[in-house]
């Protein structure tokens, strides 16, 4: 809202200063001095200012709906030039509701004269493409390349995280540990041991395919969920507990990619866990957020945390909307809500998932 304030105050102020630039110009040119000053003049200026602050709001609108391309097929001169007609078009019409019209019905002691008219809509005209392409067109440059340089950030921040769960995944601890029991299983049964294998590649497989990509659906997301999931309840067995509860309405809806199988690895990092006392986690949606919820049993031995994976997480939203994830702790429980996200809404996130 402050910033909103701050653009309305802006334009004012630019509408002010070139009200009086514009009018006094004409004054000049009528008169030769500036030095003049009357009731009349106030009343001529306030309108001028009116024209100008209602034409920088005009051309927001102009400009938002030439930007939207919905001429695809039409040549680039042509669209130009529809769009400078649009600008000169609307001036015209500015002039007439708010300047001339106001003036006769308001002040009719006013002398409107025909060659005024015509010196006052040329300039105004040339005024507004000025201001339209010199000041409205730069700002919207302005914000497109904020706009790349966000998603530039974005980019590397899930470049980062894809870094840093590869490099969990491939940790020799994990590696070793995941070999062991792909090893004995290969002894006991072998379809679970070529389950294991299958699940163990998917895991790599998602973790490696969705590392372009800024967001993932929920339903991609939770592919990988499972299949980390599966890799450890045949590790730990009966210690850990996943419970699963996802709406199928909800799978279309997006997610920062690796952030669920993050959170997953988080809680299993930090707890322990045995047969009588297992390690519980909930994984639901409530209000269009997915929450990962696990009792809390902390580890005998301390486990050193960077909190890079949340840190990691948390930034990634931060780039892509104003929700932030939420994080609850208690003395019972652990509870991460992740927010999820329309697609339609990031046209710009190199969603490919």
């Amino acid at each position: 809202m402050p910033l909103k304030f701050s653009s309305v105050g802006r334009k004012a102020g630019i509408a002010a200063l070139t009200a009086i630039a514009f009018y006094y110009t004409f004054v000049f040119i009528n008169l030769g001095t500036i030095w003049v000053l009357n009731m009349g003049i106030l009343k001529e200026l306030i309108l001028v200012f009116l024209f100008l602050l209602s034409t920088f709001w005009m051309h927001e609108h102009i400009s938002r709906f030439f930007s939207s391309k919905l001429f695809p097929g039409l040549p680039s001169y042509l669209s130009d030039a529809i769009e400078a007609a649009t600008v000169i078009a609307v001036c015209l019409l500015l002039c007439l509701v708010v300047v001339y019209i106001p003036t006769y019905v308001l002040y009719p002691e006013m002398e409107i004269l025909p060659i005024r008219v015509r010196i006052g809509t040329t300039v105004g005209a040339i005024i507004s493409l000025f201001f339209y392409y010199f000041v409205q067109r730069h700002r919207e440059r302005k914000q497109l390349q904020e706009e790349f340089i966000r998603s530039e950030q974005l980019q590397k921040e899930s470049f980062k995280a894809q870094l840093e769960t590869l490099k969990t995944q491939v940790n020799p601890h994990f590696l070793f540990n995941s070999l062991n029991i792909l090893n004995s299983l290969i002894y006991k049964n072998q379809n679970q041991a070529a389950q294991f294998l299958e699940q163990l590649s998917e895991v790599y497989r998602a973790l490696l395919d969705n590392g372009q990509k800024t967001l993932v659906s929920l339903q991609t997301e939770l592919k990988l969920a499972e299949a980390y999931m599966y890799l450890m309840k045949t590790r730990f067995g009966s210690k850990v507990e996943f419970h699963l509860d996802v709406p199928q309405e909800r799978m279309h809806l997006s997610l920062p990619p690796t952030s669920l199988q993050m959170l997953l690895e988080n809680a299993i990092k930090h707890n322990g866990s045995t047969a009588q006392r297992p390690l519980h986690i909930h994984i639901y949606t409530s209000e269009e957020a997915l929450v990962v919820q696990n009792n809390l049993q902390p580890r005998l031995e301390e486990v050193k945390s960077t909190q890079l994976g949340l840190e990691n997480i948390k930034k990634r939203y931060a780039f892509l909307t104003d929700r932030e994830v939420e994080i609850i702790q208690n003395e019972d429980e652990f509870i991460v809500k992740l927010p999820l996200l329309k697609i339609e809404q990031y046209e710009n996130s190199y969603h490919r998932g």
